[in-house]
């Protein structure tokens, strides 16, 4: 299970959720929405206005500090968890404009610490996979976003066909070759995630080493130069379990900025022999689970948290929707 993320320190395992059938239905009502959890946004990323110098021209924009473990300053409110911004006359140098809501413009801008926030106090510091699931369409949206922009920025600080030093421009949104004047643009990295299935009421989880004991998930894995996602769901699966698949069929997609991927979800049907062979490299456990497994508790331990694609996926499997 090639899980999207360089190494374990660049992906380190998010929390768990625990199953139990007391909680199921409850953790299943916040993930099986129209659309994955960090797949919501409420803003327009005003690409149209990024060519200019300052893209909030005349007036204020708010700008959301992300310090060097992309973790943001949160605010407990009265319906539920909000971002502090931090908000300036203008857009503040090295900051990355990430567009406007309701004339609003907002930025994002790697910094420290701190307990207040333009006078705003600060409740904790606390990252994208913690809070993005409590979060309202708007922080969420600009927060998955803020990270994806930034990472970039801190991976791609020279360019990859001088080795010369990058210039910023267009708001934060390219970097320029000073010696070959190329424009260099944000990378984001396709990968697949699937749940595979019998056709019936099984379907299979795996799990790595390094995730905390008792925790499974569905297999998932990047897509090679050349390959459609399709072949990588078939290979991917092929590789990891040993399992020949049809009928891949996509579910959704969502942003997994940990640090530049882009989560495309599907669901596949065993084609023949049903007996996992695994690929012990990868894969450190996996096995079939029925619907009524995962909803009893009977199942795993533990389940990815809601702000994971993949816990929207076994959702909604589970209650019958795919």
């Amino acid at each position: 299970m090639t899980v999207p993320g360089s190494t374990p320190a660049d992906n380190p395992p998010p929390s768990v959720t625990p199953v139990t059938e007391s909680a199921w239905p409850e953790s299943s009502r916040a993930t099986t929405g129209a659309i994955p959890i960090l797949s919501r946004s409420g803003h327009d990323r005003g690409h149209r206005w990024r060519d200019l110098d300052d893209p909030a021209r005349g007036r204020s924009v708010r700008v959301l500090t992300v310090d060097d473990k992309r973790a943001v300053p949160v605010h407990e409110g009265p319906n539920g968890p909000e971002l502090v911004w931090d908000e300036q006359p203008e857009l503040p140098l090295g900051a990355v404009y990430l567009g406007e809501s309701d004339g609003v413009s907002y930025a994002a801008q790697r910094g420290e610490r701190a307990l207040t926030v333009n006078g705003r106090p600060v409740d904790t510091w606390t990252g994208l996979r913690e809070i993005g699931a409590d979060l309202g369409d708007l922080d969420a949206g600009l927060l998955a976003q803020a990270i994806g922009i930034l990472e970039w920025h801190e991976r791609n600080r020279f360019s990859p066909l001088s080795g010369a030093a990058t210039t910023i421009e267009k708001a934060g949104w390219v970097q320029r070759d000073p010696e070959t004047g190329a424009e260099i643009f944000p990378r984001t990295d396709p990968a697949v995630i699937m749940l595979v299935h019998d056709g019936g009421d099984r379907c299979v989880l795996g799990r790595q080493a390094v995730w905390p004991p008792g925790r499974f998930s569905i297999l998932a894995g990047f897509v090679e130069p050349g390959e459609s996602a399709e072949g990588a769901v078939a290979r991917e699966v092929a590789e990891e379990v040993g399992l020949r698949v049809t009928d891949v069929r996509y579910v959704a997609s969502q942003p997994w900025p940990f640090p530049q991927s882009l989560m495309l979800g599907f669901t596949a049907r065993v084609d023949g022999d049903a007996t996992l062979h695994l690929d012990e490299d990868e894969i450190e456990e996996a096995r079939w689970f029925t619907r009524d497994e995962l909803r009893s508790g009977a199942g795993p331990r533990a389940l990815p948290p809601p702000v994971s694609i993949a816990r929207y996926i076994i959702d909604r499997w589970v209650e019958g929707d795919l």
